[in-house]
């Protein structure tokens, strides 16, 4: 830990996706009293985010470094021969590699190992159990809302694990100035999800929609929120960009698709659409009006039965006749969002555990719930498939090396938004 109190904190990011990074970056500052930028890391692999990517996130000046996860173990373990080892870890990650690590630190036997936070970067509506489960072992597990803390608990409890890591906090990239009406100003976006939904068939339908949308409203622009350009990977695979869509149609001249920083977009947002992009609860704080659309169902596939009872749930066809949702203010408040005045409040309860954390002689053993004891059929996959070992030689980075990595992330991206669609229709002959 830092030798005083007023000894600066050095903290570390580990992320693997745009969106992550922006998760984990902001997070840092906001449980932490690290007065400098924390080091960035981005994890190398699919959906690794491109330098314009990163940039966009608005988060850093600073562009993290790519490595693999035995890179990062390695940095971790010579900084602290350095001495200047890391106080803080945030692992914006997916659970599984959220567990690979934690076993790679647990390797490391470090003098002082660092305390370890993770933690969700939106809505959970899927894999809840064993997300949680992989990521059972880190000090802090940090909760969006209330409503995430007590489901989080849950299952901790529900299977015998200590759920003293939970911690109530908030999406930290809330914020930005309430929604204020302009006089000649009516704008509708439609926050794009890379995997939602999912078929070329649904996603078509939105299109057309969106676009049958601002022919009827001349007056209102329609913007099409768009996370990726083409041949950038998100979070989650893109089999059918709306970019490529969109070729197909002829939308009108309000109609229009848009890039960027999504606060920044919000800044100029009348009424904000989306199946269940987790920028509904980045608009419902700003009280940007806000529909979730119900046009392709309300199933958990699509994540949008997360907004049952919230009083947001709508179609096409109730906002083609005018329909402004009004937000259920208890949902709202389960859910960590719109809280007037109580949002800056929302980290401090991670920020008091972080520095209990740093001011102990020593932490405890990392000691996850899957173990080879409790998940041997499991839990070897995963550490087999991260490969964090840190005694093998370190490769030597080259022009060529990066062309050559370079050009399989672009063949592996062709192949998911190009060649699997088709093969996909050939099999359905």
């Amino acid at each position: 830990m830092p030798a005083s109190t007023n000894e600066a904190v050095r903290v570390a990011v580990l992320a693997d996706s745009d969106t992550r990074w922006k998760w984990g970056a902001l997070t840092a500052r906001r449980i932490t009293t690290a007065t400098a930028e924390p080091t960035g890391f981005v994890l190398r692999g699919r959906a690794t985010p491109t330098p314009r990517q990163l940039a966009e996130t608005g988060v850093s000046t600073t562009t993290p470094r790519e490595v693999t996860g035995a890179d990062f173990l390695r940095a971790v373990r010579d900084a602290e021969e350095r001495g200047e080892g890391y106080d803080v870890l945030v692992l914006a990650l997916v659970g599984g590699t959220v567990r690979a690590v934690l076993q790679g630190l647990a390797d490391l036997a470090l003098e002082r190992r660092p305390v370890i936070v993770t933690g969700y970067v939106g809505v959970v509506y899927e894999k809840l159990t064993d997300g949680l489960l992989l990521r059972h072992g880190a000090d802090v597990v940090l909760a969006n809302s209330r409503h995430d803390a007590e489901r989080f608990r849950a299952v901790y409890e529900g299977v015998g694990a200590g759920s003293d890591s939970v911690v109530e906090a908030a999406l930290p990239f809330l914020g930005g100035a309430p929604h204020t009406p302009e006089t000649g100003r009516d704008t509708l976006v439609f926050a794009a999800q890379p995997s939602v939904p999912a078929t070329r068939a649904e996603r078509t339908y939105v299109l057309r929609r969106l676009i049958d949308h601002a022919r009827l409203h001349p007056g209102r622009e329609v913007l099409l929120k768009l996370r990726s350009k083409p041949g950038e990977h998100t979070t989650h695979l893109e089999e059918f960009p709306f970019q490529k869509l969109v070729r197909d149609l002829d939308p009108p001249a309000n109609f229009r698709l848009v890039y960027g920083h999504m606060g920044e977009v919000l800044d100029r947002t009348d009424l904000l659409v989306t199946v269940s992009s987790t920028a509904a609860l980045e608009a419902l704080h700003r009280r940007i009006p806000t529909a979730i659309l119900t046009d392709v169902g309300v199933r958990e596939a699509l994540g949008n039965h997360h907004f049952v009872g919230s009083g947001l749930l709508a179609s096409f066809e109730a906002l083609d006749k005018g329909l402004v949702p009004t937000p259920d203010e208890t949902w709202l408040a389960r859910q960590g969002v719109a809280a007037e005045g109580s949002y800056e409040r929302a980290f401090d309860a991670a920020r008091d555990r972080v520095t209990e954390l740093l001011a102990l002689p020593a932490l405890p053993p990392i000691t996850p719930y899957y173990t080879a004891e409790t998940a041997p059929g499991y839990l070897p996959g995963i550490l087999a498939r991260h490969r964090l070992d840190v005694t093998a030689q370190e490769p030597r980075e080259s022009g060529l090396r990066r062309i050559v990595r370079d050009a399989a992330r672009g063949a592996y991206r062709h192949g998911v938004q190009r060649v699997a669609p088709v093969i996909r229709r050939l099999g359905e002959l």
